[in-house]
């Protein structure tokens, strides 16, 4: 089976996202991730990373908010992980997106024994 495209992977991804958010609060909405995504974009031309991966954690890295989910902090790689799997996104960009996710977030502090990535 052949793997999806890069812009069909990232089409499908920003329509999950804005769906899923529409009724955010709006510290957390579709407008926020925008911001985000379009920033990761521009930092990412003048660094030496993978475009996909970059993309991806900027617009999944609020899909579940663990303070909605009990404090559950393997909401979001959870959530982002199973939407990625759906849409047939390869296993190792799904494990390196939902590092991301699980390693910025401010709450997780900085580990120089953990995970580091350019993407992120």
């Amino acid at each position: 089976m052949n793997s999806p495209d890069t812009s069909f992977i990232i089409q499908k991804t920003a329509a999950f996202v804005q769906q899923t958010l529409q009724n955010a609060e709006s510290g957390h909405d579709w407008w926020h991730i925008l911001r985000v995504w379009n920033n990761a974009k521009l930092i990412a031309q003048t660094e030496k990373v993978n475009l996909l991966i970059v993309e991806l954690a900027a617009l999944l890295h609020d899909i579940a908010d663990s303070k909605f989910y009990n404090g559950d902090e393997e909401i979001g790689p959870k959530t982002a992980g199973d939407f990625l799997k759906s849409i047939e996104v390869n296993a190792e960009t799904i494990e390196h997106v939902q590092q991301i996710i699980r390693y910025m977030s401010f709450k997780s502090g900085f580990d120089e024994a953990g995970f580091s990535s350019g993407e992120m």
